[in-house]
C-alpha cells in the first residue's frame, strides 16, 4: 500500500438525494420533510429555459425561508455550456442565506470545469464576506467526464460528492438505449440458449468509486428512471452499494424509502461487523494476525471492511 493515506470522505449520511425542480416551490416543504439525507433543488434539466430566472428566485427565497432540518442542502446549477450557470452561482452566493451547503455542477468533463466554478465562487465569497465555504458535488455524464474522472475527483478541496448521470452519459457514449439506469434488454450474455443480463453501468461506477475513494469524495449512484419499478431500483442500488457507492438519487418521492433501505446497513450486518472486530481484538491480544469467524478467515483487511459498516451505521443513527 502506498505510504500516502487515502483521505476520508465527508462524514455525513448520503443514502438518498431527493431531486425537485426549482420551478415548483410548492414541493420544497415536502422535500424538507422527507427522509432523504440530501435535498437537491434543480435549476438545470427539469426547468424550462423560460423559467430559469423565476426558478432561481424561488430557490434563493427557499434556502433561508424553509426549515431544512439537518439535511444537506444542494442546488444543481446549469451546465457550463449554457448562458445561465454564472448567474446561478453569483445570485445564489450573493443573495441566498448561508444555509446552502453544496452546489451541484452537471456535465463536468475535466478538472478545468471545476477550476472555473471554484474561481467564481471564491471571488463572490470573498466579496460578500461569506463565512461558510460552499462545497461542490459533480455529475459524470459524458465520455470526457469518465475519461478524466480521477483528475476531476482531485480538482478542488471543495468537492464532496460525485454521481453518475446515466441518461446523458449513455447519449454521450452513443449507447443504444433510452433507459435511465438499470438493466438494458440488449446487453446480455448467451449461454446454451439462455440469456443472462449484465450491468452496462458497472465499469463506469467502478471508475467513479475508485477515483472518489482515492481523493476523499463520496461516490453516489444517479437516477433510476422507471419509478414504477421498485425491484429494478433496489437491484441497481444493491449493485451500487456492493461496489462502494454510499447512496442513490431519488427522482420520485417513493424512491427515498427504497434508497434508505438499501444503503442503511442491516442490524444483522452491523452485528456481524462488530463481532468480527471483537474477534480480531481477541486475536490481537493473543499475538495473532488472523482468526476464524463463522468458518471463514478474517484478518487485518477484515477489520477495515467491518469498520466501514460500523462507521456508516453510527453516522446514520447520529449522536
Amino acid at each position: 500500500m502506498s505510504f500516502r493515506i487515502q483521505p476520508t470522505p465527508p462524514a455525513r449520511p448520503n443514502r438518498c438525494q431527493l431531486f425537485g425542480p426549482g420551478s415548483r416551490p410548492a414541493i420544497f416543504a415536502k422535500m424538507a420533510a422527507s427522509d432523504a439525507d440530501v435535498v437537491n433543488i434543480d435549476l438545470e434539466d427539469s426547468v424550462a429555459p423560460s423559467d430559469k430566472d423565476s426558478a432561481r428566485a424561488n430557490v434563493i427565497e427557499a434556502i433561508g425561508g424553509i426549515d431544512w432540518g439537518t439535511k444537506t442542502l444542494s442546488v444543481r446549477i446549469n451546465g457550463l455550456d449554457t448562458p445561465w450557470w454564472y448567474r446561478d452561482v453569483v445570485d445564489l452566493l450573493e443573495q441566498a442565506s448561508e444555509r446552502l451547503d453544496l452546489i451541484m455542477i452537471p456535465k463536468v468533463g475535466c478538472a478545468a470545469d471545476l477550476y472555473a466554478v471554484d474561481a467564481l465562487v471564491s471571488a463572490v465569497e470573498a466579496a460578500k464576506g461569506r463565512t461558510k465555504k460552499i462545497g461542490f458535488e459533480v455529475i459524470i455524464e459524458s465520455a470526457a467526464g469518465i475519461s478524466h474522472v480521477e483528475e476531476i475527483a482531485a480538482a478542488t478541496p471543495r468537492l464532496q460528492a460525485m454521481s453518475l448521470g446515466a441518461a446523458d452519459f449513455a447519449a454521450s457514449m452513443g449507447m443504444q438505449t433510452t433507459g435511465i439506469g438499470g438493466t438494458q434488454a440488449d446487453y446480455y450474455m448467451l449461454h446454451e440458449g439462455a440469456r443472462y443480463w449484465a450491468d452496462p453501468w458497472h465499469w463506469a461506477q467502478a471508475a467513479i468509486v475508485a477515483a472518489c475513494r482515492t481523493h476523499g469524495v463520496l461516490p453516489v449512484d444517479g437516477p433510476f428512471g422507471d419509478f414504477s419499478d421498485d425491484e429494478g431500483f433496489r437491484a441497481q442500488a444493491r449493485r451500487s452499494a456492493t461496489l462502494g457507492m454510499v447512496g442513490k438519487w431519488a427522482i420520485h418521492p417513493k424512491q427515498v424509502a427504497l434508497a434508505n433501505e438499501v444503503f442503511t446497513p442491516s442490524d444483522a450486518a452491523v452485528l456481524e461487523a462488530r463481532e468480527i472486530l471483537a474477534a480480531m481484538e481477541t486475536a490481537k491480544a493473543n499475538g495473532e494476525g488472523a482468526t476464524v469467524y463463522k468458518g471463514r478467515l478474517v484478518d487485518i483487511a477484515s477489520i477495515k471492511q467491518a469498520e466501514v459498516i460500523v462507521r456508516q451505521a453510527e453516522m446514520i443513527s447520529g449522536p
